[in-house]
């Protein structure tokens, strides 16, 4: 409870420090709206033009693209610490310092930054849900319902599991390895869309390297009536795991990756 209390506590402090100034803080957030945005035209581009995606029709898409956005940019917004400040913190030896205080590097690296920009984005996704959900006529009841609160809970470790692919390559190469942004950026952008529609290589990269499909597609898929797999209905609900699980592993070798940790000498 004390670990959560300070995190909350340098989170408020953090936007603070953005809000003060306030029209830099807008315009940076209508760019980030800007941009999500038109990836949302992709997506309303794709159905102009063919109408359907396999067996997904439109509200189906829309409900794909919302479910990822609101679990990835809710990650980023609460995990930036892991994606902008880990690197530099290594190059310029910060982390020395870090590893001295009588707290745990990932409570200090995830406290050190926020991104609030990305509500615009988390924005765009709750709107693409709702739209989706609309059109695909969506039955709410409680188990649809826990199955959202639960893709977009696991959705959300296993983002922030996947930022740390990049950390621990930061730690045996001292700078960022760009390779690991295509299983968190390049799977972000492919797995808007249902992972069925994609080669057996990309599935088989999407379900079991970075199981974006077991975390959202899963449960989504069984939300819209369309289970993606064809796995009984209890599977929806065991397969989301899969993110916490991944975050729990790549934390391990993160710590394990510490051992070997150089200072860079500053």
């Amino acid at each position: 409870m004390n670990t959560l209390r300070l995190y909350f506590h340098s989170m408020s402090i953090l936007l603070k420090c953005h809000l003060q100034y306030p029209l830099s803080f807008c315009l940076q957030t209508f760019g980030q709206l800007v941009m999500e945005g038109a990836e949302l035209l992709a997506v309303i581009l794709l159905i102009d033009r063919f109408g359907r995606l396999g067996k997904w029709l439109p509200g189906d898409l829309f409900f794909f693209f919302g479910l990822m956005s609101v679990s990835f940019y809710l990650a980023e917004f609460f995990g930036r610490g892991l994606t902008g400040n880990f690197g530099p913190m290594v190059q310029s030896g910060q982390l020395d310092s870090l590893l001295l205080r009588p707290r745990g590097i990932l409570t200090q690296v995830i406290c050190s930054a926020i991104d609030p920009r990305r509500i615009s984005c988390i924005a765009v996704g709750v709107v693409s849900l709702v739209l989706g959900s609309h059109l695909a006529q969506v039955h709410w009841a409680l188990p649809n319902i826990l199955l959202l609160l639960e893709s977009i809970f696991c959705g959300f470790w296993l983002v922030l599991g996947l930022f740390l692919i990049e950390a621990i390559f930061c730690i045996y190469s001292i700078k960022s390895v760009e390779i690991s942004n295509t299983l968190t950026y390049g799977g972000r952008s492919a797995c808007q869309y249902p992972v069925d529609a994609f080669p057996l290589a990309l599935r088989i990269l999407f379900t079991v390297i970075a199981p974006f499909a077991l975390v959202m597609h899963v449960p989504a898929s069984q939300i819209l009536g369309k289970p993606i797999f064809g796995w009984p209905a209890f599977a929806a609900y065991i397969a989301p795991l899969a993110g916490p699980l991944l975050y729990a592993v790549l934390s391990a070798l993160f710590y394990r990756a510490l051992r070997h940790y150089r200072s860079t000498g500053s």
